[in-house]
């Protein structure tokens, strides 16, 4: 019998997820691709100097999990009260947890 496993690291290498499922390791690699730049476009602007680098990290990954609401939200437009209570849509994976990991996984 062949498995096929999908790993996802991030830019520096760090292993961030292991999955079978195809479609759920390239959303979350989407999901970590952005939740850098974010990281990135906010450090560059100086946005929030004295935030700890794992803070940041955190509220990128959030805001890159929950860039609907976050365009909705932007947009002027409501956000269903189930969306606002951090409901992630269950096809999303679980991330490996791991203490290396420059990215923080947020629990959704």
């Amino acid at each position: 019998m062949i498995e096929i496993e999908y790993i996802v690291r991030d830019r520096r290498g760090v292993e961030r997820l292991r999955t079978a499922d195809k479609k759920a390791a390239e959303a979350y690699d989407r999901i970590l691709e952005n939740a850098e730049r974010l990281a990135d476009w906010l450090r560059a602007g100086s946005v929030l100097p004295s935030l700890p680098d794992d803070d940041l990290e955190t509220l990128t990954v959030h805001l890159a999990r929950h860039a609907r609401e976050v365009e909705l939200i932007l947009k002027g437009k409501p956000v269903e009260p189930e969306s606002v209570a951090g409901a992630a849509p269950e096809s999303w994976p679980k991330p490996k947890p791991t203490e290396s990991a420059p990215l923080k996984a947020v629990k959704a």
